[in-house]
């Protein structure tokens, strides 16, 4: 059989919306569709989504990119042999294993209702914030599913009712996912991959399987919990009642680590990837590093049961792209985010105005769930054009101060990582990339493809069932072929100006989350 009759499918669940797209041999997208969801914001600082409304988009999306592939004259039906799923990592659920219902809406990565959780966890346990720190890697904090999981128990009755008649199923949404895709509540498979897993807070980093003695201080449990499997291996086939029904699912990565996987980024290689919030790695390797300043250690990826596992140093900045669909919807100073582009060009500069949105906290290296957002340095000159100029560049500091920490932190020398990786739908914007390279003094580089996330989705599963090897995918002239490059042009002295500038309105943003009230 040819490449091009070879055809391997993506599901990558996102923040906002939803895509399938299909690769052929020569992983170049052959078909594709995405939807979009509604997003709930109960109370400020809540956010959540309807699962039951994520399921639905997803299969519209596979329904019409296999309509679109086969219109193109693609025999899908024939050659799709395998399928990949990427999803938001976090966002947390409790549903029903004998009804497949949800309790409650999942609670969103970004959600900021679990600060009270988090303030009772730092003061009772002796580490405080960074009590499982050298188990899971990760500090106490409202970003990760181990404390939405309490908040559900403690404040959902349903919930705390169907643990104790054991038919709750708890899942981020990859699990919940496979479970629907795999038969539902007909036999539907309980499954997460190492890297969803390792942001719950409740993983173990060393020993890849869930932390007994963090489920015990918590009082979840293990029964609840799915079962952890690597990022490239048959999981199960997909069930009855989807529009591709006994393909089997062979590769699933959070988000970001699929990110990694598409970029190729191998030890010593770091990406960005800006979204929703913007999200930069690391590879450390096989090696386990522990930040000093600010970062999080967690996986990369593990390519198959038996493979080796990757690590990687992480910085999650919750708001990039959600700021300029902020001034869409919330301001209405565009009426698309592609126009940010245009709107930010017609003038030079901020006109020296600083804009951090810190919406629902600060991540990254500040870690700061008090923090709310701030535009400083306003004149009477201030208009649409400098904010929305401002915005561009605060996603661009953001993944400065990440960058910063990372080279502190690495014992990797500092010209290994001297070149960023970009991917992610903002990434189209040619000025926000520019900017991006001035701010950090080094070349960011995006590649033809910038869908990069359901990419590394497919290659997981492609690499499962023998459609690619590894040197195919860590093949670093294929993926230079054709990218972009954007070289820093910003002189060195504003560059740092600009920085010290930027920390002070950062500072601005503290101890602010009472506002509201």
């Amino acid at each position: 059989m040819s490449s091009e009759d070879v055809f391997i499918g993506a599901i990558d669940q996102g923040t906002t919306s939803s895509r399938f797209i299909i690769y052929d041999g020569s992983s170049k997208a052959i078909g594709i569709h995405h939807v979009e969801f509604t997003q709930f914001y109960p109370q400020p600082g809540w956010v959540e989504h309807d699962p039951m409304e994520i399921l639905e988009s997803v299969k519209v999306c596979v329904a019409k990119a296999v309509d679109k592939a086969t219109a193109d004259g693609f025999n899908v039906d024939k050659g799709l042999k395998a399928i990949g799923l990427t999803n938001q990592r976090e966002t947390a659920l409790v549903w029903s294993k004998s009804t497949g219902l949800p309790f409650y809406n999942a609670i969103v990565w970004m959600d900021a209702r679990t600060s009270s959780i988090c303030r009772r966890l730092e003061n009772e346990l002796s580490g405080g914030r960074n009590h499982f720190v050298e188990s899971c890697g990760l500090p106490i904090s409202t970003y990760f599913s181990a404390v939405k999981l309490l908040w559900l128990i403690e404040n959902v009755k349903a919930v705390k009712e169907a643990i104790e008649k054991k038919d709750a199923l708890f899942g981020t949404i990859d699990t919940w996912l496979i479970w629907n895709l795999t038969g539902g509540v007909k036999g539907g498979l309980h499954v997460t991959d190492v890297s969803n897993a390792s942001r719950t807070m409740f993983m173990n980093l060393k020993t890849l399987q869930w932390d007994e003695t963090i489920l015990e201080t918590l009082k979840i449990p293990a029964e609840i919990l799915p079962k952890i499997v690597s990022n490239s291996e048959v999981i199960g086939d997909i069930a009855a009642g989807w529009p591709i029904t006994g393909i089997p699912i062979a590769g699933c990565l959070g988000d970001q680590h699929a990110a990694m996987l598409g970029q190729s980024c191998r030890k010593g290689e770091a990406k960005s990837t800006y979204g929703t919030g913007a999200f930069i790695l690391l590879n450390t390797g096989e090696g386990i590093v522990k930040s000093k300043h600010g970062l999080l250690t967690t996986l990369a990826y593990k390519l198959g049961p038996n493979a080796p596992t990757n690590y990687a140093l992480e910085g999650s900045v919750a708001i990039a792209g959600a700021a300029v669909q902020w001034l869409r919807d919330g301001l209405g100073l565009i009426s698309s985010a592609s126009e940010i582009e245009e709107l930010a060009s017609q003038v030079e500069s901020t006109g020296g105005i600083y804009f951090v949105p810190a919406f629902s906290g600060l991540f990254a290296p500040w870690w700061r769930d008090d923090a709310r957002g701030v535009i400083v340095g306003m004149t009477r000159i201030t208009n649409k054009a400098h904010i929305a100029r401002a915005v561009l560049e605060s996603m661009c500091f953001q993944v400065k101060e990440v960058l910063d920490s990372m080279h502190k932190d690495s014992t990797l020398d500092s010209k290994e990582i001297s070149l960023l990786r970009v991917d992610g739908g903002a990434t189209v914007n040619n000025l926000l990339m520019q900017i991006q390279a001035d701010l950090l003094g080094s070349s960011v580089v995006r590649p033809v493809d910038i869908e990069t996330t359901a990419l590394g989705a497919a290659y997981a599963a492609g690499l499962a069932i023998g459609v690619w090897k590894e040197e195919q995918i860590f093949n670093p002239q294929e993926k230079m072929k054709n990218a972009k490059v954007f070289r820093p042009i910003m002189t060195e002295e504003v560059r740092k100006k600009k920085f010290e500038s930027w920390c002070k309105a950062v500072s601005k943003t503290f101890d602010l989350a009472d506002l509201a009230l």
